[in-house]
């Protein structure tokens, strides 16, 4: 039984691969029959809601996996295991708050500079 892993693991990833392909060459045929030029394709790519997204969700998961860390380094020093979640939920809510103003600060620059309306 084991063995159907693999070849589920490379159909499911071919079946992902080929779905790709056939979406954006839909998506480019539907431009070609609206009859839309390149700078107004560009201006419909160029609007992005969450623009610091990545960044965000990146600070979150790097403190989500410090506090994880530290949760049990704190397991193993002291043998209590209780640190392991006290720790996720601090260094996640830490995440979370830093990821908030980093974001914030990010979007006020772009607006100061005049990349974002």
């Amino acid at each position: 039984m084991e063995f159907l892993i693999p070849i589920i693991l490379f159909l499911v990833t071919g079946a992902v691969i080929v779905t790709f392909i056939f979406y954006r060459s839909r998506e480019k045929q539907l431009v070609i029959e609206r009859g839309l030029d390149v700078d107004m394709i560009r201006e419909i790519f160029k609007k992005r809601e969450f623009p610091y997204a990545l960044l965000k969700a990146g600070i979150i998961i790097l403190f989500f996996g410090l506090g994880l860390g530290s949760g049990l380094l704190m397991n193993v020093f002291t043998g209590v295991e209780e640190w392991i979640p006290f720790l996720i939920f601090v260094g996640a809510g830490l995440g979370f708050i830093l990821a908030y103003y980093a974001g914030k600060k990010a979007e006020d620059t772009d607006r100061k500079n005049g990349i974002v309306e």
